[in-house]
């Protein structure tokens, strides 16, 4: 009888101690580090310094567009510590096209906003500041008020030709079940505010645009990087890719810790368009979007999707 006793307390020491393991487990990956949040680490470096991550920051701002050490004399500095000439640079312009003090300083503020949670799709390509570039003024006839746009283009200024107004999309397998009805509610938001028409098809080979969930390295030049780094990332017309980063914590609703599926859609929606991101935060083109928060489209989209197509 002791004996009986003594295996079934071992027996439930033992399922204690596996559930014990796995709610750690979950709590450790809950808790796990956004890609970005080495930055925190370098907030008050600035031209002249050495410090341990700066290479790591060099990536970060090559990632997206913003520094480049091709060239044979920057080269050797590319993967190095050092916070030079180059390096302060890109950070003044970075804090330029979002409305910061241009210091070249990692500053508390630029450091905030760098650690964000964004769209994988670089805010300046083939080395145009395209977020402060874009700007262009528009006059109001009837209030005589003047406003100024914030939007972008991609570079050439692609765009779906007159006869591909009519778009069709298609979710590739492994789509999560969840993301279908808030995507299609967002190609229904911005037909209602554009001249483009969608239709979801079953033939993915031959939709216009593909909508899928992606981990880590999918082969197409631009890998997601985990929880709480790059979101999302879309292609210019006419190549109608959208990648979701299917290691992130995904949701239908406004959640606290999760992303909002139909919000991002609508972001990536406008890359596919033509729009590149915006310096207008309200705008649902600012490339950066935090944990729990849902958008609409802003004024500042859809006068730049006019533009792009001259409707």
């Amino acid at each position: 009888m002791a004996s009986k006793a003594f295996l079934l307390f071992s027996f439930v020491i033992l399922l204690l101690s596996l559930l014990s393991h796995s709610v750690l487990a979950d709590n450790t990956n809950d808790k796990k580090q956004s890609p970005f949040e080495f930055i925190n680490h370098l907030q008050g470096c600035h031209k002249g310094d050495k410090v341990k991550g700066t290479n790591e920051l060099k990536k970060y701002l090559e990632k997206f567009g913003y520094l480049n050490y091709s060239s044979s004399t920057t080269q050797k500095h590319a993967n190095d510590d050092d916070f030079d000439e180059l390096l302060e640079s890109a950070i003044k312009t970075y804090q330029l096209n979002y409305h910061l003090k241009a210091t070249g300083v990692l500053d508390a503020k630029t450091v905030s906003k760098m650690t964000m949670p964004r769209c994988g799709v670089a805010d300046i390509i083939n080395g145009a500041t395209r977020m402060r570039s874009g700007q262009k003024r528009h006059h109001n006839a009837s209030s005589h008020f003047h406003t100024v746009a914030h939007y972008a283009f991609f570079p050439g200024n692609p765009k779906w030709p007159a006869n591909k107004y009519h778009l069709t999309y298609a979710f590739l397998p492994g789509t999560r079940a969840d993301a279908m009805t808030p995507v299609a509610k967002a190609f229904t938001t911005w037909a209602g505010n554009t001249h483009f028409r969608f239709t979801q098809t079953q033939d993915a080979r031959n939709a216009d645009i593909t909508v899928s969930f992606h981990s880590g390295d999918h082969r197409d030049g631009y890998p997601f990087d985990g929880p709480g780094g790059t979101l999302a990332h879309a292609y210019a017309p006419t190549d109608g890719r959208f990648h979701y980063d299917a290691d992130e914590r995904w949701s239908v609703r406004a959640t606290q810790g999760s992303f909002h599926l139909e919000t991002v859609a609508l972001h990536e929606i406008g890359h596919l368009l033509g729009l590149e991101h915006s310096s207008v935060e309200g705008a649902i083109m600012f490339p950066y979007i935090p944990a729990g928060v849902t958008k609409g489209l802003h004024g500042d989209d859809i006068q730049g999707i006019r533009a792009l197509y001259n409707v």
